[in-house]
């Protein structure tokens, strides 16, 4: 079945230095636009990560530091690489959990602000956990009746992506042949950052997903708990939680600066009369 879509969708893959999205660096970065005519895009590059990758991912994905000694930097292609997602929707096997963060990590570090918001996220990984409950090379087997090959290569994974996606929508009814559906139908919760580190509850209210606050309104945890903003903004913790921290407390100071105007002219009003 092919995607119904309203504007161009990118699927892409990522092989990088290791699996943290905070400190490690990409190496190859694969996608395949698909435009809502049919049209397709696909391109993959190397990317010298500018630090040594650990002989344990390169015998994962086979990228050795000669490989990349000669490829652009990040930085060399950040722009480049936001044009290209920009306005567009983006799906990935396991991309919500890493792709998408470590993409953004990258991009921040080369200076790049890219908007996240207006985008819809496609997991296959988690569509196909919520129906069947397992690896890509298995979603391939199940999905397609056929072994990848070159499991671990960048452009093999996305091309297998993107075969998975659709046989999805062929084999279950109940899949909406749209990016929306999709979109909230691969999310198991409703994510204010990239990472889960905040969630939104039922009424769009941002809500701490981990440690002592987990559970909490971030509001009340910052009107109340003055060190903690500072902890995690001069933490480990990856930029798009840090931008939800700053967002609601610039709202937070903003509500008690208007508070504060306000009593100002009420009581400015009381003496003229």
């Amino acid at each position: 079945m092919e995607l119904n879509l309203k504007r161009p969708l990118i699927i892409f893959d990522l092989e990088s230095t290791g699996l943290n999205i905070i400190h490690d660096r990409i190496v190859e970065i694969s996608y395949l636009k698909i435009f809502p005519d049919g049209r397709e895009e696909a391109v993959t590059m190397r990317i010298n990560p500018e630090m040594p990758i650990p002989k344990e991912s390169t015998a994962i994905h086979h990228i050795t530091d000669g490989d990349v000694a000669d490829s652009p930097t990040f930085k060399d292609v950040a722009e480049q690489l936001a044009a290209t997602f920009a306005d567009c929707d983006v799906a990935g096997y396991n991309s919500n959990n890493f792709d998408i963060p470590l993409l953004d990590e990258e991009w921040r570090r080369a200076g790049v602000d890219f908007d996240w918001s207006a985008r819809r996220f496609i997991d296959v990984q988690t569509i196909f956990h919520k129906m069947e409950k397992r690896d890509l090379a298995a979603a391939s087997r199940f999905y397609c009746g056929r072994e990848m090959e070159n499991h671990h290569s960048a452009e093999a994974d996305t091309r297998t992506t993107y075969d998975v996606l659709r046989a999805q929508l062929d084999r279950y009814p109940s899949l909406v042949n749209d990016v929306d559906a999709l979109s909230k139908f691969s999310t198991f919760a409703r994510l204010a950052d990239l990472v889960g580190r905040v969630i939104y509850n039922s009424k769009g209210q941002e809500v701490v997903n981990f440690g002592k606050y987990k559970g909490k309104l971030l509001e009340d945890v910052l009107q109340t708990d003055t060190h903690y903003y500072g902890w995690v903004l001069n933490g480990d913790f990856p930029n798009s939680t840090k931008r939800v921290f700053e967002r609601v407390f610039n709202r937070i100071q903003q509500a008690r600066d208007q508070e504060k105007l306000q009593q100002l002219q009420e009581k400015f009003s009381g003496k003229l009369t």
